[in-house]
């Protein structure tokens, strides 16, 4: 009992656990929850949702406290050490939960209640428990015959290996082209930023020049600022065609197996379709909503997309005399016109956002919305000094949360910002267990001369993320596996989108947008050309956006084995989409890594659904008044509370009194009047 681990904790005892500490406290974790998973399976008494379900869903407390502590320092302050024990533990929390999903005895009694769910008198939230209980295992195969199994096995086997292919494909493409640049004019346009990293790209690799690559942080300044378009042109064709160069690194055959068996997947398990398996999870539900929804918004985003296209057309005629524009001159010609119309960058607005008093701002806006109070406090442990530990109640001063939140990078730590929870909140024992949220960012760190000033693109990414968190911090039900952020995919991101409206409103701006030198409150006029460029090119943005959720849709809600030829199937569902002329050298599937790699297999469209439902969510909050109390309560009591209790439509037209209509995502991307 030395092992801090495995001592019972409120915070977690950062800076006195060991790396030495991890591994034996994981497998004593999985040791006890192995124990508890025997003691529900050998229970003689009759399966009851209390000794079966409740059992289920409460066991594995330690060992889910244990790896939330250690995976999210592997995440935020990771070294070698952890990497190495990562590497290690990964298998055994993998091999721990196959065993539990494939524990025929424990699927019978979880089948024994299942079956009696109707008759048992259980609440909204009992009832979406024990169905969740029992599809994550019949969608896993608990119910097929043995060989057929087997045959589920032989398919998520070789799809793993095809999909890891397909990934390593695209890499090893992405890696192997090289664009080295020895004369200095070649470079025109660009920032010097972007200068220098070419230059030290080619430093390393022992050339003259700067070097460009299909890397996102060289390929994008490039294509957005350099003015030689013949460069751009053989930059923008080696990027589309990675995956479809007919050599060994090729993708199309992958494509075709890999949709071929989740379709053959899917129809083992009863299901029409890979879109079909998926959906059955997600507020779509099934492939023809997610159809109806994506051409509802492209109807009416389409004539705006058309618009703009001949805007920008004109604009480079009249600029350089481009007859014909192409799919390489987007980006440059957007960026162009975009500076033209509207005299706006960062500098400007980043000495009004100064970090510390864009984390007063939301916690003011928290307080003003939902009756929460942030106290900054220093007893609580932490994992690195530069973390903040706050304490959060409620009005009455009953405690609501812990809130880390950590903001600047440092090596150990992971590019990006991402919310996370050290501890889940729970009711147990006839006590509420509080949860512990964390927020963590990248944002510029101050310097001897300057605080942290940040870009408002690093605003609304702080108040996305605090949007997260909010739905952490507020959750209010009996089960950790409902709590909080445990919601379906097209769901989760809601809480989060919808607080980044805030950041656009002139009576929230005022609250903490004051120049970190002279206190001045951010002008007006700056305040209207946020607003104002925030709609620009939102057609085409759109009408991409649908072009990618269409295909994915297309590979998957249909039995796939028709499709033989990846590039024809792909330029027929872009018809409709296109603006620019097709590049035959090109094929966007052969390297949608989203799709093929990733975990958004029928499920690309959910970036535009949870757009809808925060634009129609804050549009019920404009009508209102931004900071309506009622409305505010209404948000707090049927949706940050209650995570995945109940079926997130359910809940949405709860707080709102009706689905969510696209038109209010329509509207704020100026789309329609």
């Amino acid at each position: 009992m030395n092992n801090l681990l495995l001592k019972p904790f409120d915070a977690a005892p950062f800076s006195k656990i060991k790396p030495a500490h991890y591994l034996p406290a994981i497998k004593n974790a999985i040791s006890l929850a192995k124990k508890e998973i025997d003691t529900i399976v050998n229970n003689s008494e009759e399966p009851t949702f209390s000794n079966t379900i409740e059992a289920l869903e409460y066991s594995g407390e330690l060992l889910d406290r244990v790896t939330s502590v250690f995976f999210n320092l592997n995440s935020a302050e990771t070294n070698e050490e952890i990497q190495k024990i990562a590497q290690e533990v990964s298998p055994l929390i993998a091999e721990h939960l196959n065993d539990i999903n494939l524990n025929q005895e424990l699927f019978k009694r979880i089948k024994f209640v299942y079956a009696q769910r109707d008759n048992l008198n259980l609440n909204a939230e009992q009832y979406t428990l024990l169905e969740k209980k029992y599809k994550s295992f019949s969608r896993n195969g608990a119910n097929l015959e043995d060989d057929k199994k087997e045959k589920l096995r032989e398919i998520d086997k070789e799809r793993s290996k095809l999909s890891l292919k397909f990934g390593e494909n695209v890499l090893a493409e992405t890696n192997a082209f090289e664009m080295l640049l020895t004369d200095e004019s070649d470079l025109a346009g660009l920032p010097d930023g972007a200068k220098e990293a070419a230059k030290a790209m080619a430093d390393s690799k022992g050339k003259e020049g700067w070097l460009i690559t299909l890397d996102y942080p060289s390929y994008i300044p490039f294509m957005t600022y350099a003015d030689n378009r013949q460069l751009r042109k053989k930059l923008a064709l080696a990027f589309g065609s990675r995956g479809f160069n007919n050599n060994d690194l090729d993708n199309q055959e992958i494509i075709l197996k890999i949709t071929n068996l989740r379709y053959q997947r899917a129809q083992l398990l009863g299901y029409k379709s890979h879109a079909h398996y998926i959906l059955e999870e997600r507020m779509a539900k099934t492939p023809d909503k997610v159809f109806s929804f994506l051409n509802d918004i492209l109807d009416k985003a389409k004539p705006a997309a058309e618009r703009e296209f001949k805007q920008l057309e004109a604009f480079a005629k009249n600029l350089d005399n481009i007859d014909q524009l192409q799919k390489w001159d987007s980006a440059y010609y957007t960026e162009k016109l975009k500076q033209e119309l509207f005299d706006l960058d960062d500098e400007k607005l980043k000495p009004y956002f100064k970090l510390e008093n864009v984390i007063d701002g939301v916690f003011k806006i928290a307080s003003t919305l939902f009756g929460l109070q942030f106290e900054e406090i220093n007893e609580v442990d932490k994992y690195h000094d530069e973390v903040k530990t706050y304490n959060v109640t409620d009005l009455e001063g009953n405690f609501i949360s812990l809130f880390y939140a950590d903001f600047h990078p440092r090596p150990g730590k992971r590019n990006g910002a991402w919310m996370t929870s050290y501890k889940s909140q729970m009711k147990k024992s006839d006590k509420n267990i509080r949860p512990h949220v964390s927020i963590v960012c990248n944002f510029t760190k101050p310097t001897p001369s300057k605080p942290s000033l940040l870009t408002f693109n690093e605003v609304t990414t702080l108040f996305h993320e605090f949007g997260h968190a909010l739905h952490g911090m507020l959750a209010n039900t009996t089960y950790p596996g409902l709590s909080g952020t445990s919601v379906y995919w097209d769901f989760v991101e809601l809480p989060s989108q919808v607080l980044e409206n805030w950041c656009y409103e002139k009576e929230a701006l005022e609250l903490f947008a004051k120049h970190y030198e002279t206190g001045e409150v951010i002008p007006m006029e700056l305040i209207k050309k946020i607003k104002e460029s925030s709609t620009f090119m939102e057609g085409m943005a759109t009408l991409r956006q649908l072009s990618f959720g269409l295909l994915d849709m297309s590979w998957h809600d249909q039995d796939p084995g028709y499709i033989k030829d990846v590039k024809e199937h792909e330029e027929r569902i872009f018809a409709k989409t296109s603006l620019y002329p097709n590049v035959k050298e090109n094929c966007m599937s052969t390297a949608f890594s989203h799709i093929f790699q990733g975990g958004y297999s029928a499920g690309y469209y959910s970036y535009k659904w949870a757009e809808v439902l925060d634009a129609d969510a804050f549009e019920y909050f404009k009508e209102n008044g931004i900071f309506n109390k009622e409305i505010a309560t209404k948000f707090k009591e049927n949706v940050l509370s209650q995570g995945g209790t109940e079926n997130p439509m359910t809940l949405y037209k709860r707080f709102r009194g009706q689905e969510p209509k696209p038109e209010a995502l329509l509207k704020r991307a100026g789309l329609i009047k």
